[in-house]
Order: C-alpha cells, then structure tokens, then sequence
C-alpha cells in the first residue's frame, strides 16, 4: 500500500498528513476540535479531506485518546470527548470513502517510534508517554500488542500507591499521579511552598506564588539549575524509572522509548530515569539491562503511527 493519512485528535487540535511508506509527512492539515462527538467526526472527515487534495491515498488512520476495541472499529471509552461505544471507523469511512483503522492514540505513537523513530532496529519495545498523563505501548516480537479487547498498554492507570492520590480515572494511588507532566508541576509547587528560598527563579518565572507555577516554567528553571525545579524531576524520574523496572519484570523488551513533552527536556530527565531504572531493576547486577531511549519523533509520532498502522490494514 502506498499513501495513507494518519489522524491526531488533540484536546485543541485534529492533525491530519499524509504519509509515505518510508515515515516522511507529506502534506498536513490541522482543524479546531469540536466540543461535541459528532462535531470531532466531521472534523476529522474536514482535515482528511483537506489533506488528501492531488495525493493517491489508499487509508486512513486515526489515533484517539481512550479505549478502542479488539475490532479497531469502536471507541469503547474515550476520557475526553464524550465517546461511549463511539462507531468512530464507521462514521469516518462513511464521511471520507476510505478505509479507516482506529488506534489508541499512546499505541499509534508507540508503532510510530517502533518503526520510524527510536525503536528502529528493536523487536521488543516498550513505550511510555510521560505528558499531562501518562501512556504507552507495546510491541512484542514486531507486532502490537493490544490485548484479547484492545485496551492494553494503558500503563498510567497501574495502581502504585494502595489507597494514593485520586485519579481522574476514579481510582487511587495511579501511576499517572507520580510520574507525569501534571505531577512534575504538583511536586514543584508543594517544594516551592514549602522552601521558597530555594525556589526563587522559579517563583520568578510564574506569578511569584506556588500556584502560578506551570510546566514550561519548571523545565525553565531546571534548566537554569533552580534547585526545586532540579529536585522536582528527580522525583518525577525516580517514580517512572522505578515504573519502568516492573515493566522489566512483566515484557523484558530490549528497549524502553520515553516519549511525551517530558521527555523534550532529554538528559535532564532520562539520566535520573534510567538511575532509578537500574536502582529498582530485580536482579539488576546478573541480567541484561534495556536501554532507554528518547522518543524521535516528537509530537508527530501519532500521527505518523496511526498511518502506518492503516497501511499494515
């Protein structure tokens, strides 16, 4: 197969490209996300559209935030958009004449980076997207796995801490709470509080409380050395290190891939990571140890997955 469309739904944004067989992004288009189910499908169908003007495009794939079922037709729950049981592939494929595949977003991302990207040159893959949340995927022997009812990898919502912090899932103690872009900011803002002398450029970067402070203004200040900033990412890379140790246990893959906006702040974090990686790893001192990489392809991994993935058919 030739020419497909990857789809990205993001909270403020649909990112449509076409995409050759070799990951290269063509041509692309990106709508506004609609409030409402039906108004994200005729975006989606608006973008493919706009897109695939003077290309040959055979299929079409779209990556979504939520449960996707066994079939790669439905999504079961998508946390959101309101989409309950949504027969997105049918509504698509209706609206644009093409075949659609539909993927879990993380899964779309983590087939983007197997194939193209970081995990080029790796079978067993295992990949964790560190952003407001926390995602993943898996690849096992070069294929995906998705689960007996397609909702695998959802690696965020692995309970860490017996009775921890409420998740907007609606349950407690989930991973996603103590290694993700939402924490980074959480841990930052509780250090600041609690030792603002030490917190002084980061303070500086926001309003001058705890609480005007952002994620962009914590890798800032890192970056700058700030020492509560500094502190804040180790803490966060301690919880996804320790995170990715258990994932050893249960796929020993050759390689972990880091991915999400966190992981843009490279060795800043992935250093402390893989420390805390090698730290709880059982058995670490007496067996081979998985790399951890960095993500390649940055915020055009999804879409770039969920095209190839519509080529795979």
């Amino acid at each position: 197969m030739g020419l497909t469309i990857g789809v990205d739904i993001g909270g403020t944004k649909i990112a449509a490209g076409v995409v050759d067989e070799e990951g290269r992004i063509l041509e692309t288009s990106t709508v506004p996300t609609p409030p409402t189910p039906e108004g994200v499908v005729d975006a989606i169908a608006e973008a493919v559209r706009a897109v695939s003007a003077g290309h040959a495009v055979e299929a079409v794939g779209v990556g979504a935030a939520g449960y996707v079922d066994d079939k790669r037709a439905t999504v079961l729950f998508a946390p959101n958009i309101d989409w309950r049981n949504e027969a997105l592939k049918d509504k698509v494929e209706q609206r644009v004449g093409l075949p659609v595949v539909v993927e879990n977003d993380a899964n779309a991302a983590a087939w983007g980076e197997y194939r193209f990207g970081a995990g080029v040159g790796h079978d067993d893959v295992v990949c964790i997207t560190l952003g407001t949340g926390l995602g993943g995927g898996i690849i096992i022997g070069g294929r995906l796995h998705r689960g007996r009812f397609g909702v695998a990898g959802e690696f965020g919502h692995i309970r860490v801490v017996p009775d921890g912090l409420l998740c907007g899932c609606g349950s407690q103690g989930c991973w996603e709470q103590y290694a993700s872009g939402r924490a980074l900011v959480r841990y930052a803002r509780q250090r600041a509080a609690a030792t603002p002398e030490n917190a002084e450029r980061l303070l500086s970067l926001g309003d001058g409380t705890p609480e005007g402070i952002e994620g962009k203004h914590v890798s800032q200040a890192a970056r700058e050395g700030d020492p509560v900033a500094v502190d804040s990412f180790r803490e966060l890379a301690r919880w996804a290190g320790a995170g990715l140790a258990d994932l050893a246990s249960l796929f020993d893959p050759s390689a972990f891939i880091v991915g999400g906006g966190v992981s843009d702040e490279g060795e800043l974090v992935l250093g402390p990571i893989r420390k805390s990686f090698r730290r709880w790893l059982v058995g670490g001192r007496y067996r081979p140890h998985a790399q951890v990489l960095v993500a390649q392809l940055g915020g055009r991994a999804g879409l770039v997955g969920a095209a190839d993935l519509a080529r795979q058919g």
